[in-house]
């Protein structure tokens, strides 16, 4: 009877082993087609890739502060004419 018991224990350890692997190829035969598909609708909607995004931004910023430095620029020469102007003008008095 000890014999009967092992052999059926064998039996079902290798059919669950079996079942396991199974289960494994079918998960990565998933992961495949879902992945697949998704990057064909990324594709068709036209998402821009992350470090194309990353570029940009770092561009966009870069512009901002330039701007930022010769809009402080102007004023600072602004306010220079300004000066010149006022120190230059005869008073009305």
């Amino acid at each position: 009877m000890t014999q009967t018991s092992n052999r059926i224990f064998d039996e079902m350890a290798r059919l669950m082993n079996d079942a396991a692997g199974v289960a494994q190829g079918v998960r990565r035969e998933f992961d495949t087609l879902f992945r697949s598909q998704a990057e064909r609708i990324l594709r068709e909607l036209d998402v821009v890739p992350r470090e194309e995004f990353d570029a940009v931004k770092d561009m966009a910023r870069l512009a901002r502060e330039e701007n930022e430095a010769l809009k402080a620029r102007i004023e600072a020469l602004e306010g220079k004419a300004g000066k010149a102007r006022k120190g230059s003008e005869p008073s009305a008095d």
